[in-house]
């Protein structure tokens, strides 16, 4: 069965996060991803090289300490390239040079699908205007991702995952009272990436009633401000939200808890009657249950303190096997505080695993599944693996 986007061609000139996630995604869904590397590469390529392959053959959640350590001095790949580079084909090109340019041009003319995430105004400053680009080509659906976008006092800046965190206000909420701190993962990236990748579909969607392509910009700014809509309503609203930690500004109880025998677990009360069950059931205190001082949502954020203690006297005294039985019985929801180690090992964790220059490489699966068709994903190319076969495509043998 061919996929959704099987015969479209994708023409990527990109590095680092926020385009690649886009482009991966595409890759993913069958169209044809062709990715434009200079000569020495995505820098992302050089970011590590902790992407290994399997140790003995065996299934990542039995690795050991030991198997990693083994792993250590081996063989390896940038764990961010091969997330987001799987099933493309590499094309080395020196847009300084004239026949590169052309290696280009010859592709977009044939393209579905151009994506770039050049700073604004390189692309038109290497021959390419983008608008030039839409005359010439008016089925080609074109997207940018930039940091701040094409205009505005910002658009020339550079900007980078965590800059437009902070920028954002978005590291601001994150981390304990004591500081802000970045999120873990590259949030505004894959929120850049994830936002373009749907724009582009909406394009090609809107493309296949009217025949037109379409012009799209996406800058990570932008998709984090968006994410951000809440905290600045609340704030504009008259009550700015605190930085927390692992709990809620305006629900309690909220937070994390420690039982008996060490372990964190975060629980959380989203309506009155959930608390009356938790007071209940789990915290054996029916008069607490009944107790109009902590009856509503208002009144126990009011007593937070008072609140989250009550609940830290009960799952201080439990152990976690027996407390998270009685949490998952009473249908109180609730979650472990894990590392990357429980997640390698998680029961709900799915895989794939992807071919890389360095060997299989195994980690975790797109969302998205789809009853009844298998999916399979594409190896992570090698730099400029591709690159005689597709000048020769587009340019003939003699450009080989």
């Amino acid at each position: 069965m061919s996929l959704p986007l099987s015969g479209l061609l994708v023409v990527a000139l990109e590095q680092a996060v926020a385009a690649p996630m886009c482009t991966c995604r595409l890759a993913d869904a069958g169209a044809r991803v062709i990715k434009i590397e200079r000569p020495e590469g995505d820098f992302a390529r050089g970011y590590d090289k902790l992407a290994k392959p399997h140790v003995g053959g065996r299934e990542r959640p039995d690795v050991t300490h030991e198997d990693a350590r083994e792993r250590a001095d081996g063989a390896g790949e940038s764990a961010y390239f091969v997330w987001l580079n799987r099933g493309k084909q590499s094309l080395v090109l020196d847009l300084a040079r004239d026949d590169d340019k052309a290696v280009l041009a010859a592709m977009l003319a044939k393209a579905d699908v151009f994506v770039q995430n050049l700073k604004p105004g390189a692309i038109a400053k290497l021959g390419f205007p983008l608008d030039h680009l839409r005359r010439a080509h008016p089925r080609l659906v074109i997207c940018s991702i930039s940091g701040y976008g094409e205009d505005g006092p910002y658009a020339a800046r550079k900007a980078y995952d965590m800059l437009i965190q902070a920028e954002s206000g978005l590291a601001s909420l994150t981390g304990s009272p004591a500081a802000p701190a970045r999120v873990g993962v590259s949030v505004c990236d894959i929120a850049a990436g994830m936002n373009a990748y749907e724009a582009i579909l909406e394009a090609l969607i809107a493309r296949g009633r009217t025949g037109d392509g379409a012009a799209i910009s996406i800058s990570m700014f932008d998709a984090m401000a968006d994410w951000m809509a809440v905290p600045l309503l609340q704030y504009e609203g008259g009550q700015p939200p605190r930085r927390m930690g692992l709990a809620h500004t305006s629900i309690a109880p909220y937070g994390v808890f420690k039982t008996r025998d060490g372990a964190d677990i975060l629980i959380s009360i989203q309506s009155d009657r959930e608390w009356r069950v938790l007071a209940a059931q789990v915290l054996g205190d029916s008069a607490l249950a009944a107790d109009p001082a902590f009856a509503t949502n208002v009144a126990r954020v009011k007593r937070r303190a008072d609140t989250d203690a009550r609940v830290q006297q009960v799952f201080g005294a439990t152990d976690v096997a027996p407390l998270t039985q009685k949490l998952a019985a009473a249908d109180i929801a609730f979650a472990r505080v894990n590392d990357t180690a429980d997640l390698a090992a998680h029961p709900q964790l799915r895989r794939i695993e992807v071919a890389t220059p360095s060997g299989a490489v195994s980690y975790p699966a797109p969302p998205a599944r789809r009853d009844g068709v298998p999916r399979s994903y594409g190896a992570v190319p090698a730099l400029g693996e591709h690159s005689a076969a597709i000048r020769a495509e587009f340019m003939g043998p003699a450009h080989e």
